[in-house]
C-alpha cells in the first residue's frame, strides 16, 4: 500500500495526471481518426451506400489525378517559406532579447498576429491587397510597380501572397520559441568572441545559431508540417475554392473538398495517407540534418 502511495505521489504520476485530459482529447480527435483512416483508404466508403474493399484503387486514382498533383506541388512550394520564417524569427528573437526601452511592447506587437483570428487577418489583408488597397498605393507611388495588381485574384501572385500572409502570421510564434532558447545561451561565449574581435554578425552565425540548433530543429519540423498541411489561410483568403483556378489549391484543401464536399471519404483518406508519408519522409531528413548542436554539444 505504501509502495502504491509513493508511486502516486511521484513526479511522474503527477505529470501523467496533468497530461491525462489533453492526451484523452488527442486520442479521441487525433490518434483515433488517423488510425481509422488507414483501412478507410482501401475502401470506397459511403455514408449512405454499401462500403466495399477496393484495394489500391484509390492510390491508383491519386497517381492519375491532375488536381491532386497540382495541390501537392502547391503544398511543396509552400515549404519554401520555412527557411525565411526561421531566419526572420531568429533575428526578431535576437532583437527583442536586447535590453532596450520598449522591448516588451515589441514582443507583444510581434505576437499579436499569432493570436488573431484568421478570419480577421483575411479581412485585413484582403483590404490591404485589393487593387485599390494600401499596398498597391504605396508600391505604385514609390515607382516599384508600374500599375496596380490584384494580388489575390492573379494566378501568378496569389500563392506567393498567401505564403507571405502565412509567414507574417507565424513569425511571432517561432520568435517566442527562439527567445526562450536565447535565454539558455551563455552570454560569456558571445562576450568572449567579441573580445577576440568577432563582430555581431559573426557571433550570430558561429555561436548563437549553432547553440540554437535544437530549437531550429523543433521549429523547422513544426513549420514544415504546417506548410504542407496549410488550410486556414488558403481557405479563407481564396473563399474555400483554392482559386483563382488552382493557383492556391493545396493538398489539405483538396482533401477537404474530396471528403466533405464530394463525400469521397475513402479517396480523401488515401490522399491524406500519401501526404502524411511525404511529411514523415521530409521530417526524418530534417531531423538527421539537425541532430548536432545546442548548448550541451559544446
Amino acid at each position: 500500500m505504501n509502495h502504491i502511495r509513493k508511486i502516486w505521489r511521484s513526479d511522474g504520476a503527477i505529470a501523467w495526471t496533468f497530461m491525462a485530459p489533453g492526451l484523452l482529447l488527442l486520442a479521441l480527435f487525433v490518434f483515433w481518426p488517423i488510425i481509422y483512416s488507414v483501412p478507410l483508404a482501401f475502401t470506397d466508403y459511403s455514408v449512405i451506400a454499401e462500403t466495399n474493399y477496393i484495394g489500391f484503387d484509390n492510390f491508383t486514382r491519386a497517381w492519375k489525378d491532375n488536381d491532386f498533383h497540382i495541390s501537392l506541388l502547391n503544398s511543396l512550394t509552400y515549404v519554401l517559406i520555412v527557411p525565411f520564417i526561421q531566419l526572420f524569427s531568429i533575428l526578431l528573437a535576437i532583437l527583442v532579447n536586447s535590453a532596450v526601452p520598449g522591448v516588451k511592447w515589441f514582443r507583444t506587437a510581434y505576437y499579436i498576429p499569432v493570436v488573431t483570428s484568421m478570419v480577421a487577418v483575411a479581412i485585413i489583408w484582403n483590404w490591404l491587397l485589393s487593387p485599390n488597397g494600401v499596398v498597391n498605393f504605396l508600391l505604385v507611388s514609390a515607382g516599384i510597380l508600374p500599375e496596380k495588381i490584384a494580388w489575390l485574384s492573379n494566378q501568378k501572385t496569389a500563392l506567393g501572397t498567401v505564403m507571405f500572409v502565412t509567414m507574417w502570421k507565424g513569425l511571432g510564434y517561432y520568435m517566442m520559441i527562439y527567445l526562450a532558447g536565447l535565454q539558455s545561451v551563455p552570454k560569456e561565449m558571445s562576450e568572449a568572441a567579441m573580445i577576440d574581435g568577432a563582430n555581431r554578425m559573426q557571433v550570430i552565425r558561429h555561436i548563437t545559431i549553432p547553440l540554437l540548433r535544437p530549437y531550429v530543429l523543433f521549429c523547422t519540423m513544426i513549420s514544415l508540417m504546417s506548410a504542407i498541411r496549410v488550410f486556414d489561410e488558403v481557405f479563407v483568403l481564396s473563399g474555400g475554392t483554392g482559386g483563382p483556378g488552382t493557383a492556391t489549391l493545396t493538398s489539405s484543401l483538396y482533401i477537404y473538398d474530396r471528403g466533405f464536399k464530394q463525400f469521397e471519404f475513402g479517396y480523401a483518406s488515401a490522399l491524406g495517407l500519401i501526404v502524411s508519408i511525404i511529411i514523415a519522409v521530409l521530417s526524418v531528413v530534417i531531423f538527421r540534418f539537425n541532430q548536432k548542436g545546442g548548448v550541451n554539444s559544446y
